[in-house]
């Protein structure tokens, strides 16, 4: 359950699994522990003291149930790794544990698949209790700033065209505050808006055809406050596509290349069928020096006795 984590939060896990376990009066650290100090890190110091209505606690399990569908049905979102709707110190009401994939340029396809899985969970409010909660606050602020740059920054919109206001040296070159004129100002404003509704639509259209899967979702998360991806796939079977998600990947060890010492451990090589014989002058074909002494290591002299 540590995707993606560095060798120090790793230790840190490590840490936290073992101090529970001394809470709890045990003599060895049980997988329970390491999972609970996995939340710890993630998402802080569990608020047992902070009491949730019922009411609000339904509407952060369909928000996460939300996020968990669209994620799953669409091709190039980062499905789930874990999901938990238990009150925590940095996330209030829950969190949810995704592994996104190593890559570095992205087309316009996948940039709206992620912002059609991060409006899953406004989505899904509206979808079923008809009303919307200020809960999606960092949601719409990841998709407003993603639609802007895709606007402003990457040159994929259609009605600006190839053209970029992103300046890589952090000076502003332009010697004012904008490099394009109020008309163009507004025409960014438009085209952010259209690109976020349209990918609000078209999440609200996927969650009303998989109305039953976010339902079985929710109801589950319901009941056990935390779910895996494993659980995921056990509730509404495996994704549509014939690729792994990041996370099988990282499991069957597939989401990277070999090393070089590890296709030398796979496949080793006979060096003695691959060297070409060395014929240095003063030895012989054995590899002793002329004359009978022996060959001592490079750079030094061997005296015989």
């Amino acid at each position: 359950m540590t995707p993606g984590f560095a060798g120090a939060e790793i230790a840190n896990v490590c840490n936290e699994a073992a101090l529970i376990a001394a809470r709890r009066d045990k003599k060895m650290v049980t997988m329970q522990d390491f999972t609970d100090a996995v939340d710890r890190v993630i998402g802080g110091l569990e608020k047992k003291n902070k009491i949730i209505s019922p009411g609000e606690k339904r509407i952060v399990a369909y928000h996460e149930a939300g996020h968990a569908v669209a994620g799953w049905f669409l091709e190039h979102a980062d499905p789930l790794v874990k999901v938990s709707i238990v009150p925590r110190g940095v996330a209030a009401l829950g969190y949810a544990q995704y592994l996104p994939r190593e890559q570095f340029l992205y087309n316009t396809e996948q940039l709206m698949d992620e912002m059609c899985m991060t409006l899953g969970g406004r989505a899904a409010e509206e979808l079923v209790f008809g009303k919307i909660s200020t809960g999606a606050l960092s949601d719409l602020e990841r998709i407003t700033k993603t639609a802007y740059s895709i606007v402003t920054m990457y040159g994929m919109n259609e009605k600006l065209g190839n053209v970029s206001f992103y300046d890589s040296k952090g000076q502003s070159e332009y010697g004012f505050s904008k490099p394009y004129s109020e008309a163009t100002s507004q025409m960014i404003d438009e085209e952010v808006r259209t690109i976020i509704a349209q990918a609000y639509v078209r999440t609200k259209e996927l969650l009303t055809e998989r109305r039953h899967e976010l339902e079985v979702i929710a109801k589950e998360l319901l009941e056990k406050e935390v779910l895996l991806q494993d659980d995921l796939q056990r509730l509404v079977g495996p994704r549509p596509y014939d690729t792994q998600t990041s996370y099988q990947a990282h499991m069957a060890g597939t989401d990277r290349s070999e090393t070089l010492s590890e296709r030398k451990q796979e496949h080793p090589v006979a060096l003695d069928n691959d060297l070409p014989e060395l014929n240095l002058p003063g030895l012989d074909q054995n590899g002793d020096v002329a004359g009978g002494s022996p060959a001592g290591p490079a750079g030094s002299t061997v005296t015989p006795m």
